[in-house]
C-alpha cells in the first residue's frame, strides 16, 4: 500500500511540474508616455511565459519582426523594440528639423496568437504605417512556430505535399476570385510573377483553417487590398505536416 501511495505522490508531481512548465500568453504594449512631442506608435503583442528556449525562441522571432516593421535606421540596427520605436521617432525628426511641412507618421502594430495546438503555434502581426505620401500602408504576417521547440518554421516546413496544396489551393483561388480554369491567372488584373500561381509570403493558420494572405502590392495594385483565401483544415490536412 506505501509502494502505491508512493508511486500516486510522484505521478502527481510529475503531472503538476508538466503543468507548471505549460507555455502561456500575455499581452504586453509598448507606446510613448509621458511624451508630448512624440509620435503615435503603439505595439501590442503576446508574450510567451516560459523560462525554456521555446518562449525564448518565440519572444525573439516576434521581437525581431517588429523591430523590421519600424526599422528606419541605416547605419545603427535596433535591438530592441524599445530602440525601435525611439529610432522611429528619431528618423522623423530628423526629416522634420529638413521639410518642416511633413505630415506627422504613425504606426501600429498588435499580434495575437491565431492557434496553439501540441505541435504548432501561429502568431498573426497586424501593422499599419503611415510616413508620409498618399496614404499609410497595412500588412499581416504570419509567424508560425513548432511548438515542442519553439523553432520558427519556414513554409516549405509546413508541408508535406506542397505541389499538390498548390494544386487545391489555385483551384480554390480561382473559384474565389472567378477566374476560369482556362484563363491565364492573370487574366483579371493579378500580378501573379510569371503568369504562374504561387502561395503568399505570409500563411497562418486559425483554429479551423489555414490562411493564405496576399499584402496589398503583392498580387494586386493597392486599390484592390489584400487578398485572402481561407482553406478548411479538414479539407487540406493531407498536405500537412502539422
Amino acid at each position: 500500500m506505501k509502494r502505491f501511495t508512493s508511486v500516486f505522490l510522484l505521478l502527481n508531481l510529475l503531472l503538476s511540474c508538466s503543468e507548471n512548465q505549460k507555455l502561456t500568453f500575455n499581452d504586453i504594449s509598448f507606446d510613448p508616455v509621458n511624451c508630448e512631442s512624440c509620435l503615435p506608435v503603439e505595439v501590442n503583442i503576446p508574450r510567451a511565459e516560459s523560462a525554456d528556449d521555446i518562449g525564448k525562441n518565440i519572444n525573439t522571432a516576434v521581437s525581431e519582426l517588429v523591430i523590421e516593421i519600424l526599422n528606419f535606421a541605416e547605419e545603427k540596427q535596433p535591438e530592441t523594440i524599445e530602440e525601435a520605436i525611439e529610432e522611429f521617432q528619431s528618423a522623423f525628426k530628423e526629416l522634420k528639423d529638413e521639410f518642416p511641412d511633413s505630415p506627422d507618421w504613425e504606426a501600429t502594430i498588435d499580434g495575437e496568437v491565431s492557434k496553439e495546438k501540441k505541435d504548432l503555434i501561429c502568431i498573426r502581426i497586424n501593422s499599419y504605417m503611415f510616413t508620409g505620401g498618399a496614404h499609410g500602408y497595412g500588412a499581416t504576417s504570419f509567424l508560425n512556430f513548432d511548438a515542442k521547440s519553439g523553432k520558427l518554421l519556414e513554409h516549405s516546413d509546413l508541408f508535406k505535399d506542397r505541389k499538390g496544396f498548390m494544386a487545391l489551393a489555385e483551384k480554390e483561388f480561382r473559384k474565389q476570385e472567378n477566374i476560369s480554369a482556362a484563363s491565364n491567372i492573370n487574366s483579371s488584373g493579378f500580378m501573379f510573377e510569371n503568369d504562374k500561381f504561387h502561395l503568399p509570403e505570409n500563411i497562418g493558420f486559425t483554429d479551423s483553417h489555414i490562411v493564405l494572405h496576399y499584402n496589398q502590392y503583392e498580387i494586386a495594385s493597392y486599390a484592390e487590398g489584400p487578398k485572402i483565401l481561407e482553406l478548411p483544415l479538414e479539407e487540406v490536412k493531407r498536405f500537412l505536416n502539422y
